[in-house]
């Protein structure tokens, strides 16, 4: 068997850069050192005592976060893509001869951001850079919701009306109740039912990126998130959403707020839309189109969103990781283009 040497390396991470490699220009237009304060505080509130091995930097691990929402991979994928791809490597500066994170570690300093609600303020930090940094919420805002999946429950019928009625069965054991998410919901979109979550997002129209979200049960109707959504910044007050989002309540609240509203209208069986309902919902929909592509980037990315966690709490900070990470390839592609 050939030795391996320096030039070898240098050779294979030549070629990787001549493929494209995406975590390159990553690891080039962002400053990871930006998060490093608020993961530190963290990390020291999380840490009892210095005993033990030394724990593993706190960027490092955030930017093993980043790569798994990225890509869409569960804690024991992430740890052996890490170990096996030379981009995973070299995007963590790691070498052959570190110490990778297990999926333990992982999921223990994912559990650390969750429980310090810590993923929301990142996520603000960040929004915060791009503002500063020429990348402003401009053009007006677009809000739109996106089904998560969980894993479908095997209830009982009367099982599943406890746990609708906020109560936990009382026959579970304590380590069925850890494998059980009681907080995730059933709903139904086009006519097919889904179990699980929603993401609702704000978008700015220029430079679609993620200005704020939401984490809800997927029964949650989109409407009762819309106003928490919207963003006093923006340089236009227009507002794109569908016609879920359509009401007399909402246009009220929009025109005090002074926001104007461009709601799509949606017809019923005893009043069709008129040609002109129709050719505005056309014309508005050329923007709002642009929050469907966000959705479909993260899915052509990661493939569908799989939500390896249980509980609302963790839901939420799966999904804002997501979001996140979205935003950061984003501004990746914007700050190089």
């Amino acid at each position: 068997m050939m030795q391996t040497g320096l030039f070898d390396w240098q050779t294979r991470f030549e070629q990787l850069n001549n493929g494209g490699d995406p975590l390159v220009k990553l690891n080039a237009v962002v400053n990871w050192e930006l998060f490093r304060n608020d993961l530190q505080q963290v990390r020291e509130k999380a840490r009892k005592s210095n005993a033990g091995r030394k724990p593993f930097d706190v960027v490092l691990m955030f930017k093993v976060l980043i790569l798994q929402s990225l890509y869409n991979l569960s804690d024991d994928a992430i740890e052996f893509q890490i170990r096996d791809r030379l981009s995973f490597m070299r995007f963590l500066n790691l070498t052959l001869g570190d110490v990778v994170p297990d999926a333990k570690t992982i999921w223990l300093f994912r559990e650390q951001l969750t429980e310090a609600e810590m993923i929301k303020p990142l996520f603000d930090r960040f929004d915060a850079f791009l503002r500063k940094n020429g990348f402003s919420a401009r053009k007006g805002q677009i809000v739109d919701a996106s089904i998560v999946p969980a894993p479908r429950q095997r209830n009982s019928r009367d099982e599943n009306k406890q746990i609708k009625d906020g109560q936990v069965p009382d026959d579970w054991s304590d380590s069925k109740r850890r494998q059980k998410d009681t907080d995730a919901r059933w709903t139904k979109k086009n006519g097919k039912n889904y179990f699980g979550y929603k993401n609702h997002i704000q978008v700015d129209a220029k430079n679609k990126l993620i200005r704020e979200y939401a984490v809800t049960e997927a029964s949650t109707h989109d409407s009762q998130v819309f106003e928490e959504l919207l963003d006093e910044d923006n340089s236009s007050r227009d507002v794109w959403a569908d016609s879920a989002y359509r009401s007399k309540d909402a246009l009220d609240k929009l025109e005090q707020e002074g926001f104007r509203e461009h709601l799509q209208r949606k017809g019923c069986r005893h009043k069709k839309l008129t040609e002109r309902e129709k050719c505005g919902n056309h014309t508005r929909a050329k923007v709002r189109s642009r929050v469907e592509h966000i959705f479909g980037v993260q899915a052509q990315r990661a493939g569908s969103l799989i939500l390896r966690a249980i509980g609302l709490t963790r839901a939420t900070a799966k999904i804002g990781l997501r979001n996140l990470a979205y935003n950061i390839d984003r501004f990746c592609l914007l700050a190089t283009a």
